[in-house]
């Protein structure tokens, strides 16, 4: 048995986030895209955790229903604290077995930062505190470090992170069982790394608003359950992730936004850590990091399928692109024009969830329903068929799925021969 999961999210109340983030929307964007299971997000907002507990019904210990979709209750929270003689400012996300353990820590959280102002909470307390913190109050509670390469928030980011998980969870270390890749880092540049081989990777979305759900998930194997959930990150019983490619991650390179300068790690070696424009530091990217950290790199092996495989024995994954904007590259046209909007709309009426359209669906089936150019399009996505420039420094990289003006005429039919590269 498997099952389709998010579980980094937020709700309307976090900082930067969607008004349209509501339950019915994000139960309605979950079936679009295919997902089973989500996270409810930001139960420390008081408000926010009223309307969950009004309308989630639970189904089993731990799971609860709404709008035709499973949720667990979890939220991230921000970490800021000194330690070792630097700033931290580290991000977890944390899963509660059900709404009294959540009211509990709520309650204690509220000495420690400001629950109503940010749904994502900023906490002036360590990383190893709030775990004893959650795990006294309940065994049961699931700890898992979110987006962990990410420079400024990341548990091994270049700017505020631990080279060691132990260093930062300390005698709890055992009791944390995953880590989140986040965007600019996939599982490939995880598996060399040897503070990770004992952990399960994970990835989710981290979307702020309804839109955003699915562009990363994990597939779990086991019991779609709190239980069975626990089970399968303890045990790594992942049967494959979603990825972003990492390169279109808004911290994959060196760099410094304010300059336009951006680095890969190999020229930042050979020129140093100071932007040469102003001659500040740069902010080294999950890229560098993952190499400083990592016994070496390691390419992967992607298959007909485009998924990609290790000899490790490690859950498989692929890099996708969300449909929207394949269909929007595509028609050379806005993702938010009525033209692509209903073309998405009707793509997915015909094959089923955005997951089924982008990783399942045949040649023949994408063809009939999406046309040539669609199909070859998503085509190219599965299998790395595209140009990308990375990004870095808080700046999202470029993704390209067709070379630049083969495009040109949104009316014109391409052929596969045509496009292929």
């Amino acid at each position: 048995m498997s099952y389709v999961a998010d579980l980094h999210l937020h709700s309307r109340y976090a900082y930067a986030t969607s008004k349209d983030l509501s339950l019915e929307n994000l139960a309605t964007w979950a079936k679009l895209k295919g997902i089973d299971l989500l996270a409810s997000a930001d139960f420390t907002h008081p408000v926010w955790f009223a309307e969950l507990r009004q309308k989630l019904e639970e189904v089993t210990p731990g799971l609860y229903r709404f709008g035709g979709v499973d949720f667990i209750l979890g939220t991230e929270v921000s970490c800021v604290y000194n330690e070792g003689g630097r700033q931290r400012r580290i991000h977890l996300l944390l899963f509660a077995p059900d709404f009294d353990a959540v009211g509990r820590l709520n309650l204690a959280l509220a000495r420690f930062g400001d629950l109503v102002l940010d749904g994502r909470p900023t906490l002036s307390l360590s990383v190893r505190d709030l775990t004893g913190l959650a795990l006294g109050i309940s065994p049961d509670y699931i700890i898992i470090p979110a987006h962990v390469w990410t420079p400024w928030y990341g548990l091994y980011g270049s700017k505020s992170g631990f080279d060691r998980l132990e260093e930062c969870f300390m005698e709890l270390a055992p009791q944390i069982h995953a880590v989140e890749t986040g965007l600019s880092s996939d599982p490939a540049m995880n598996w060399q790394v040897p503070d990770l081989f004992d952990k399960t990777v994970v990835s989710f979305s981290d979307a702020h608003s309804p839109a955003k759900l699915g562009r990363e998930l994990t597939v779990f194997e086991g019991e779609r359950s709190y239980r069975g959930l626990a089970d399968s990150l303890a045990a790594n019983q992942v049967a494959y992730t979603v990825e972003f490619y990492p390169e279109e991650g808004k911290y994959h390179y060196n760099g410094h936004r304010n300059c336009g300068v951006s680095q890969s790690p190999e020229v930042t070696v050979q020129r140093g850590t100071k932007c040469p424009v102003c001659g500040r530091s740069l902010t080294l990217g999950v890229l560098h990091r993952t190499r400083q950290l990592s016994q070496g790199e390691f390419t992967g092996c992607r298959g007909l399928d485009g998924f990609i495989r290790s000899d490790l024995g490690s859950p498989p994954f692929i890099r996708l692109v969300p449909l929207i904007e394949i269909i929007s590259e595509t028609l050379g046209q806005g993702q938010a024009t009525k033209r692509v909007q209903a073309e998405y709309q009707r793509i997915l009426q015909e094959l089923g969830s955005e997951l089924a359209v982008l990783i399942q669906a045949s040649d023949g089936d994408l063809e009939a329903a999406a046309g040539e150019r669609i199909a070859e399009a998503i085509l190219r996505v599965r299998l790395g068929n595209i140009q990308v420039e990375p990004g870095y420094d808080g700046r999202f990289g470029q993704i390209r799925v067709w070379p630049v003006g083969a495009v040109a005429d949104p009316d014109r039919l391409g052929s596969r021969r045509f496009f292929s590269s």
